[in-house]
Parts: structure tokens; C-alpha cells; sequence
């Protein structure tokens, strides 16, 4: 891919109503225009989430226009191509999805569903802030990959790697041998 090219990310999850659009509206801020943002989900709630667009706006991010939406609305013929589609809920991850134009990387980066705490409003609130905070941690590592450098193969394990990363804040030697050139028979990593 070209240094020059604006790539195209596709977050999934089953509601889209929380967690697709968090990442959705990361990656759209971190991003900087050279990596675009948008969000599905497989079974659509039809609406986002009142916590996360109260965190958002807490956050000084752009809310207008986001909205809970069909992964079918990507799976069409006049729909942008994506380089990436990743999923960010392991529901959506299990499922079958539709065939996606361009012939995208793939990966998973489940995380729990904010929406499923059931206790206070102060824990649901609390659940919404971990999740953008995992969220921001994997995306934050995913804009400073070298996309135009790595090969596919490598770019599909660092990806990969993104999601398997849970506690972030005790993973500084996962997120360094993000960075770190793997050596591979054949000189596939770059």
C-alpha cells in the first residue's frame, strides 16, 4: 500500500451500539485523515448507546451523524473497499459475514460488552470508560504500525497481537515487540 493512501477501517460488533463506535470514533480522531473509520454491527440495536455518546462528548469528540447501523450496509457493490475489518466483540468475531469488497485483513480484538453490566449507573459509566480505554490503547498501537511497510503476513500477526493484549498497563514488553522487526526466513516481515 502506498504511504500516500488513506486506508479504510471497518469495527464490527453485534449491537453497534457502544463498543464498534467508540473504535469507530478513536480511529477517526488518531487517525488524522490518513486512516478512515466506520462501524457495523451484525444485528444493529438501531440506536448508540446514551453512555457512549455521553463519554464521547465528554471527550470532545465528534457525535453528530454516528448511528447504529448493518454490517449489510458495507457488504454492497457501490460500498467503500476496506484494508481492514476488525471486530471488537467476539459475538460478532463467531459469526458468519458477509463478503467484503477488497479482500480486507481481518482481526479481532474482542473486549467486554459495556452494556452488559448490570449493576449501577456509576458501574456502567465505569464499564464504558475501560472499554474506550482498551479501545484507545489498541488503536493508538494500530496508527503507529508502519502500514506501508510491513508485509501482509507480518502486518496480519501485529494485528493479531493487538488484540491478544489485555492488561495494558502491565504490557509495555507486548506492545514494544509490536515495534521490534521479527526475523523470518525469506525477509517476509517487511
Amino acid at each position: 500500500m502506498p504511504a500516500s493512501q488513506q486506508h479504510r477501517v471497518l469495527f464490527l460488533c453485534s449491537g453497534n451500539s457502544a463498543r464498534s463506535i467508540l473504535a469507530e470514533s478513536i480511529l477517526n480522531r488518531l487517525g488524522q485523515g490518513r486512516i478512515m473509520a466506520h462501524s457495523a454491527g451484525s444485528h444493529p440495536k438501531g440506536e448508540v448507546h446514551n453512555y457512549a455518546l455521553e463519554l464521547l462528548s465528554q471527550l470532545a469528540y465528534p457525535t453528530h451523524g454516528l448511528r447504529s447501523k448493518s454490517w449489510n450496509e458495507f457488504a454492497i457493490e457501490n460500498a467503500p473497499c476496506f484494508d481492514f475489518v476488525i471486530t471488537v466483540c467476539d459475538a460478532a468475531a463467531a459469526e458468519t459475514c458477509p463478503v467484503w469488497l477488497g479482500q480486507p485483513m481481518t482481526a479481532n480484538w474482542g473486549i467486554s460488552d459495556p452494556t452488559a453490566t448490570e449493576n449501577s449507573p456509576w458501574a456502567r459509566r465505569a464499564a464504558f470508560v475501560d472499554a474506550y480505554g482498551c479501545l484507545y490503547n489498541r488503536i493508538s498501537v494500530f496508527v503507529d504500525l508502519p502500514l506501508a511497510s510491513l508485509s501482509p503476513a507480518s502486518l496480519t500477526r501485529k494485528l493479531a497481537r493487538i488484540g491478544e493484549v489485555d492488561d495494558w498497563a502491565s504490557s509495555a514488553a507486548s506492545l514494544n515487540s509490536l515495534y521490534e522487526p521479527q526475523a523470518h526466513p525469506r525477509g517476509l516481515d517487511h
